[in-house]
């Protein structure tokens, strides 16, 4: 038998977790990141420089269906199908003992995402006679929650706040320094200042750079 994904809710016993009726037939992961735009003396363009990660998004498509068909006993049947889409919206609401809405993990197989639930769009597409909903489907997002600690302990920075040296390689300039120890192309100015460079552009190869600490 299929393993069944399952959505497992912070601070819930594993009772309150919700498990799919049907497992989504694809799911889509996308991750951007910020960059912007810095104009630097002497270059034909812009240098892109990185501000920083956005979070990771999982979408996917669940599908429920409490449909009862008729029977020589009794006739169609089936319970509200709204009630099962309920639980997913619940996960965007602010949970008393967390004081936030509550972390979800999805799991199917090796796969695990840990995120918030920011967007559940659901579609009703099959009805009892009184208008029960009986079929529907929910387009459901989740954003990854990024932990700040765990990311620095497994990709550490090296830190700007003492002094360094390098030396100048050839078609290599200040700003290219500036950004690989401070992260902001614009701090070709301190290298400057420091080294007593007055233009930059001028910079010999194989000079002797001290990049100062900040």
């Amino acid at each position: 038998m299929a393993e069944k994904a399952v959505l497992e809710v912070e601070g819930s016993s594993e009772d309150d977790w919700i498990e799919v009726m049907f497992n989504p037939e694809s799911y889509q992961l996308s991750q951007t990141a910020s960059y912007s735009e810095k104009k630097i003396p002497g270059l034909d363009g812009p240098v892109s420089q990185f501000i920083a990660g956005e979070s990771m998004t999982l979408d996917m498509t669940l599908f429920f269906d409490t449909y009862e068909p008729p029977t020589l006993e009794k006739g169609e049947g089936g319970t509200d199908v709204a009630e099962k889409v309920s639980k997913l919206t619940q996960l965007m609401k602010i949970d008393g003992s967390l004081h936030r809405p509550p972390g979800v993990t999805f799991c199917w197989g090796k796969v695990k995402f840990y995120g918030v639930v920011t967007s559940v769009k659901a579609s009703y597409t099959m009805f009892l006679s009184d208008g029960t909903p009986v079929r529907a489907k929910a387009d459901i997002s989740l954003k990854s929650l990024f932990n700040a600690d765990e990311s620095q302990r497994e990709e550490p920075l090296e830190s700007p706040d003492r002094t360094k040296v390098r030396i100048l390689r050839e078609n290599e300039q200040l700003w290219q320094y500036a950004f690989q120890e401070y992260g902001d192309v614009e701090r070709w100015r301190e290298i400057a200042v420091q080294n007593g460079i007055d233009n930059p552009l001028l910079a010999e190869t194989g000079m002797v750079l001290t990049l100062p600490a900040l």
